[in-house]
């Protein structure tokens, strides 16, 4: 209900495109286009078409952004920095700022935060890294760990900027970058573990850079000291290294966390990892031609992506969302029909009280996920329990 029906109707899309087009076509070529006793989690099975489509089509629509926000933002810095882009006439501009205004720069300079104290903050937490880091993990090497925290600035740099620029965080992009990069240097047998948590490491070291930006932002409009946002996160963040390996934890021994087949799939797990795997074994992995397939996808991605930003908004507003079409290509086309629900009831809403369901529609989605949440808590300890419901019902196909 709270995302955009072209959001919603591309799951629905991709879920049609995959589970009723595609693998019922590359299921009958079983035995000829990839081994008929191949286990069902193998990558030289079905499922190595479903990942790296998947992964195809949200590499082929991050790529282009990716290239676009590099692009707008050196075309940027470029004009910034370079006094011949200055127009003359800016020199005529009345620098008298208004009262507000005055307030909020004068607030923001009196909670300046000393430039020292970042510098030994990061070097700290780098050093820290370096030590625990390959002793959790032991595929990851010292060095990857120094390397990613030397790059990282420079990309965090870059992605905030961009951020700024266009309200579109890549640090995805950037960990996606890092882990084919790392998982390939490690090599086969290391690869693998190492290229996710390096990959992970530069991912959230650019994230939090563009994330923190926004929060100074915010803090700036709302005449909010710098410090206290900044306050703000560490609490934030000390608490999360708390709660959410609890949170993991009580997840991973109550239910199936990461089966294909359950209700826990976690798909990014599973997207990422078949990245890494690329990354170390290339694309010997794959069954007979899914290097075809996956690159006719990616090329789909790309142009839709291309042409989302070409066409007039009246025709663009209708071109489908590659990164939304891909998620239902690996696990499944269920979740479409809930997305396709939900842009249902608010469109039937709209049309009877457009006035009221503007209100409305947001309340009782937070309400719908709220529930669903909180529910996660009791469900969880049941399981523990080993307390089953005592009525289960299963559609089967008839016969």
């Amino acid at each position: 209900m709270i995302c955009p029906h072209i959001v919603n109707i591309s799951t629905l899309l991709g879920a049609i495109i995959s589970w009723g087009i595609m693998w019922p076509l590359i299921s009958k070529h079983k035995g000829d286009w990839y081994p008929a006793k191949a286990p069902e989690s193998s990558m030289k099975s079905l499922y190595g078409y479903k990942a790296f489509i998947c992964i195809a089509l949200i590499m082929g629509d991050g790529m282009y952004h990716f290239i676009k926000i590099v692009g707008i933002t050196a075309v940027s810095m470029y004009r910034q920095f370079s006094r011949k882009q200055v127009d003359n006439k800016a020199k005529n501009v009345d620098d008298t700022l208004s009262l507000e205004e005055f307030q909020r720069q004068e607030i923001f300079k009196r909670g300046h935060i000393p430039s020292w104290m970042a510098y030994t903050g990061y070097a700290l937490f780098s050093v820290l890294a370096v030590v625990t880091i390959p002793v959790m993990f032991k595929q990851v090497k010292w060095y990857y760990v120094v390397i990613a925290y030397v790059v990282a600035p420079m990309l965090g740099f870059a992605n905030s900027y961009g951020t700024g620029l266009t309200d579109i965080n890549m640090g995805y992009n950037y960990g996606k970058i890092a882990l084919f990069v790392f998982a390939g240097w490690a090599g086969k047998d290391n690869g693998v573990i190492a290229g996710l948590v390096a990959g992970t490491l530069v991912k959230q070291l650019v994230l939090i850079s563009a994330d923190l930006m926004q929060d100074f932002k915010t803090g700036y409009l709302t005449q909010t000291s710098p410090k206290s946002m900044m306050i703000a996160q560490v609490i934030g963040t000390a608490m999360g290294c708390i709660i959410s390996p609890l949170t993991f934890m009580l997840f991973y021994k109550a239910f199936d966390i990461g089966n294909p087949d359950g209700t826990w799939k976690a798909p990014y797990a599973l997207i990422y990892r078949n990245m890494a795997i690329l990354g170390v074994e290339g694309f010997s992995v794959l069954p007979k031609y899914c290097i075809a397939i996956s690159g006719g996808f990616f090329a789909f991605a790309a142009i839709f992506s291309i042409a989302r930003d070409v066409m007039p908004h009246k025709y663009a507003k209708y071109v489908p969302l590659p990164m939304a079409m891909a998620v239902p290509f690996l696990v499944g086309g269920s979740f479409a029909i809930d997305m396709c629900l939900g842009s249902l009831i608010v469109f039937a809403w709209t049309k009877i009280n457009k006035k009221e369901a503007g209100f409305m529609v947001p309340a009782v989605a937070s309400a719908l996920i709220c529930g669903d949440g909180i529910w996660t808590f009791p469900a969880s300890i049941l399981a523990l329990a080993k307390i089953k419901p005592p009525i289960c019902m299963k559609f089967l196909p008839a016969a």
